[in-house]
């Protein structure tokens, strides 16, 4: 995994546009419709993703279509995994010691 996927997905922008091409395929006109930001700027933003393998371009005619590329994805997880765990196991931890810090109150 390359630093270039965090900070491709560092930008809340291009957050949102990976999470629109969830249900498939997209043209720049359609992505850019959901941003108060310019088709070009849009654009930028898709060249950044794409860049990182984060999304691929497809050409039809004059057409491009963006895709979802979920193996940079899939490593981003893996690398977040034994963090995602840890967490976990600090929130469990803190549920029981306000369990406790309850019954406690209770008697």
């Amino acid at each position: 995994m390359t630093a270039d996927v965090f900070a491709a997905l560092a930008s809340p922008v291009r957050r949102e546009l990976t999470a629109l091409l969830l249900s498939g395929p997209r043209s720049v006109n359609d992505l850019a419709s959901h941003f108060e930001m310019s088709r070009p700027s849009v654009s930028e933003h898709l060249r950044v993703l794409r860049d990182a393998g984060l999304v691929s371009e497809e050409r039809s005619g004059r057409r491009r279509l963006y895709r979802l590329e979920a193996e940079p994805l899939m490593e981003v997880s893996r690398w977040l995994s034994p963090y995602e765990r840890f967490w976990r196991d600090r929130l469990a931890g803190l549920r029981e010691l306000l369990n406790e810090d309850g019954d406690d109150h209770e008697h």
